[in-house]
């Protein structure tokens, strides 16, 4: 049946049909328009931003890595090997560059006393190593990493390390979201005296120094990974408590919200099932840049000394451990540090990538 339309002079005019192939409409070019949904545009987006896709692999790399870590064919991060310690990265057998490193102190001895070959007593001392290199079995470990003072593997201790980290950075997030979201959820909902009272809450938690409150606690409750965890996030959910509340402000007069509420729906499902999932967005976007934040802030009170405890071990704990043997042993702060840093970097490209992915302004710009 042909539906007709009428203008201002009184004449008919039929409707335009609108033109499909295969059950959905078509462009001025005859072209299927396929409906994309909000993550399949946002993941078609992502996929062309290349640091942030790169960052996404890098990170992907890290988590299998760091799950995978009891399964993998590592030495035991705890496990010391005194006659191993400082041990430079290498490719070759531990006794092998035990001899070479001890040939090569041996030779820097002989000539600071200007002779030109070694004593015979450095020669006997050299021979008995190869001959304790040959013989026990140890000595045919490797060390890509090198050893610590303690001669404990180093790439184990950074594999493990990272477990630590990285999953203080996800319990951290997991948390400051799970407050954060449910406080500026019911703030930014019901508003009133109700959002008076929790932003004022805020803005008292706002002004008190972050990292002082997270060092008070670590003092009085003592160095323990759970305290750690706790302490840290806390006091870390102000930001995406304020950030919600906005968006669940911005949401709650929609009109796709009236219809749920006309319809009888209860406060908690207008809100976790018709408000939240449209705010998923920014939630991932600050999930993906608050990680970073915690492992930095738990690297920050390794370094002074309130971080994990031994014999466990984070990229923290062992940067400072590094520092304080830098300048003769390097690779033990460069390997912690690199690790932490290209991890890190990763996660900020990602975020970023996250950002503009689910940005509508960005849609011309990627």
């Amino acid at each position: 049946m042909d539906v007709k339309q009428t203008d201002g002079t009184n004449q008919t005019q039929e409707a335009t049909p609108v033109k499909t192939k295969g059950g959905l409409p078509v462009n001025e070019f005859n072209q299927s328009m396929k409906p994309i949904s909000l993550w399949d545009d946002a993941w078609r987006r992502l996929k062309k931003n290349k640091m942030a896709l790169t960052g996404l692999f890098i990170v992907g790399f890290y988590a299998a890595l760091s799950l995978l870590a009891p399964l993998l064919p590592i030495y035991s991060y705890s496990e010391q090997t005194i006659i191993h310690q400082n041990l430079p990265p290498s490719l070759s057998k531990a006794g092998d560059t035990m001899v070479r490193v001890l040939r090569a102190d041996m030779m820097r001895t002989a000539k600071k006393e200007g002779r030109a070959d070694l004593s015979e007593k450095q020669k006997e001392e050299l021979a008995a190593l190869q001959r304790e290199v040959t013989n026990n079995p140890v000595h045919n470990r490797r060390y890509l990493f090198g050893t610590d003072a303690l001669g404990r593997d180093m790439f184990a201790r950074v594999v493990y390390g990272g477990r630590i980290s990285i999953m203080i950075g996800l319990i951290g997030t997991i948390t400051s979201l799970f407050i954060g979201v449910m406080v500026g959820a019911v703030s930014g909902y019901f508003g009133g005296w109700l959002d008076n009272v929790l932003m004022r809450f805020v803005d008292i938690m706002y002004g008190l120094p972050y990292m002082l409150v997270v060092i008070i606690m670590m003092a009085i409750l003592g160095q323990n990974i759970v305290i750690l965890f706790v302490a840290i996030a806390l006091v870390s959910w102000l930001t995406i408590a304020r950030v919600v509340r906005g968006q669940v402000i911005s949401l709650k007069n929609a009109e796709f919200v009236e219809a749920a509420r006309s319809m009888g729906a209860s406060t908690p499902r207008i809100i976790f099932k018709h408000i939240l999932p449209n705010t998923l967005g920014i939630i991932i976007i600050y999930s993906t840049l608050s990680i970073p934040g915690f492992i930095m802030n738990e690297s920050f009170l390794s370094f002074l000394g309130l971080g994990v405890s031994a014999p466990r071990a984070s990229w923290g704990s062992l940067v400072s451990d590094g520092v304080s043997v830098m300048t003769l042993y390097p690779w033990q702060l460069l390997v912690p540090a690199i690790a932490m840093t290209v991890f890190l970097f990763a996660m900020n490209f990602l975020g970023d990538g996250l950002r503009d992915a689910f940005d509508p302004q960005s849609k011309n710009r990627v």
